[in-house]
């Protein structure tokens, strides 16, 4: 029996560790070097930083014009104003929560995301990670989008052309990786909070920003509940990412900071933005870069703005393909890690083309909550099997851990009847889910694939760890 599961083992950590997923790693903070290590965990003697810098890496990808386009949907949906800030704290806060918990996974593995959910789903993690590669690009497009049309509109270039400058400096700084990432962000988180501070303030004060709710009754409650849902999607996105950005930090740092800091930097930021785009909802609904442009006045300001917002595209972009890039080779593909975040940023192209050709507001919400779905199953999924796991251990090398076969199965059926769970529920111009149509509108399900997910995957572990103390007393 022990040698099985020794056997076992070494095919888990296979799957890990192969000479493709190694590589150099950046030693300190200000370690400019092109980060060439992939999935493998990150060795204990081989870590560094603190979690303070987590705060930067969350806050600054949140401040783009993505975000200020998602606030401005409450408006659209007719919530108005503080309606529509309420739902939008509401999504982001318990988004926000699932993606700092799962940061607090990075030190005690040393292993991205993705490389952590072969825990629970085995070799069958070669889905979500299928899964995550493509929300990837599409994530890609939803941001570069923004970026591209700010430096048409600066520079008077064909929006092609504008997107192709944004991706290539985006792949560049992908290509070298975590550290220049991390660096990236702490420095653009100051930029970026103050150019938004100022466009904050001239919005204000030349324009009326309390907009009314336009609807009422079934079909207010109903506009609620998707923007929340439109919030959560935005925040919880970035749960399949958490592990990727923390994972150089040692071991024993406190979790508690790794949450706090990851949790701060996405809700104070993602309520900035969104609080914007809702105030300006007007200027800024499929017009964004103009818009923008006229708010702040035109002239060397009005550049100057839509630069930043130009280079805010990239900072959230290289997430994108970082994170992407482990994902590819979680899926099995073993191509160095640095060619693989250029192969998502090249794909991402013609979806930014596609969502900029027409009616960019219905393609945008579409994507948005199309490319999330499956997230909270997988949430459910991972943290069942991890709070089983791990339990009264400091740390955990996934490179050595056991997975038993009909586990990994369970974790996969669980994941596939989950999202099918939520089907009905679904709100978008592909799927009118018929619940979604009845309760006017409100799309929950996102909620209803986790806690699908969470019933079915937690009563099986419950079962199968019952029975199998059982039989082992």
């Amino acid at each position: 029996m022990a040698m099985a599961q020794g056997s076992s083992q070494q095919i888990e950590s296979s799957a890990l560790t192969g000479a493709a997923f190694q590589g150099h790693r950046p030693s300190a903070a200000g370690d400019f070097s092109v980060e060439t290590h992939g999935i493998a965990p990150i060795p204990p003697d081989q870590r560094y930083g603190s979690p303070g810098r987590l705060f930067t890496v969350w806050f600054a990808p949140q401040v783009t014009m993505t975000g200020v386009f998602t606030g401005t949907l409450a408006i659209t949906l007719g919530l108005g104003f503080w309606l529509g800030l309420l739902a939008m704290v509401i999504g982001t806060v318990l988004g926000s929560l699932v993606v700092g918990y799962l940061s607090t996974w990075g030190p005690r593995t040393g292993a991205g995301q993705l490389p952590n959910a072969r825990m629970a789903f085995g070799a069958g993690v070669v889905f979500p990670a299928a899964l995550q590669w493509l929300s990837s690009i599409a994530w890609d497009g939803l941001v570069g989008l923004f970026g591209g049309e700010a430096l048409a509109v600066l520079l008077g270039v064909p929006f092609w052309g504008a997107v192709l400058i944004v991706l290539g400096v985006q792949g560049v700084v992908g290509f070298f990786g975590y550290e220049v990432i991390h660096r990236l962000q702490a420095v653009l988180t100051v930029v970026l909070l103050a150019t938004f501070v100022v466009f904050a303030v001239k919005l204000v004060g030349g324009h009326d920003v309390v907009a009314p709710a336009t609807v009422g009754g079934l079909d207010l409650a109903g506009a609620f509940v998707l923007e929340v849902t439109i919030a959560f999607s935005l925040a919880v996105s970035w749960a399949t990412y958490a592990a990727d950005f923390s994972r150089y930090l040692p071991a024993d740092v406190s979790s508690y900071r790794v949450f706090g800091f990851t949790t701060a930097g996405l809700v104070l930021s993602y309520v900035f933005v969104q609080a914007i785009g809702m105030a300006g909802a007007d200027l800024l609904g499929e017009q964004t870069a103009e818009g923008v442009r006229s708010v702040m006045g035109g002239g060397l300001l009005g550049g100057v703005a839509l630069l930043v917002i130009a280079v805010a595209s990239i900072g959230s972009g290289v997430m994108n393909d970082y994170s992407g890039s482990l994902a590819l080779q979680t899926i099995g593909v073993r191509v160095r890690r640095p060619v693989s975040a250029i192969i998502v940023t090249t794909l991402a192209f013609a979806l930014i083309l596609w969502l900029h050709a027409a009616d960019t507001a219905s393609r945008f919400t579409d994507v948005l909550l199309l490319v999330s779905y499956w997230i909270p199953a997988f949430v459910a999924v991972v943290v069942i099997d991890w709070r089983i796991r791990a339990a009264g251990r400091r740390t955990v090398n996934p490179a050595l851990e056991h997975t038993r076969g009909r586990d990994a199965v369970a974790a996969l059926v669980v994941f596939v009847l989950a999202y099918a769970a939520a089907v009905p529920f679904m709100n978008t111009t592909l799927i009118h889910g018929p619940v979604a149509t009845a309760w006017h509108g409100a799309d929950i399900a996102y909620f209803v694939n986790m806690a699908v997910a969470a019933v079915l995957y937690g009563s099986y572990r419950a079962v199968t760890h019952r029975f199998g103390t059982t039989a082992a007393g």
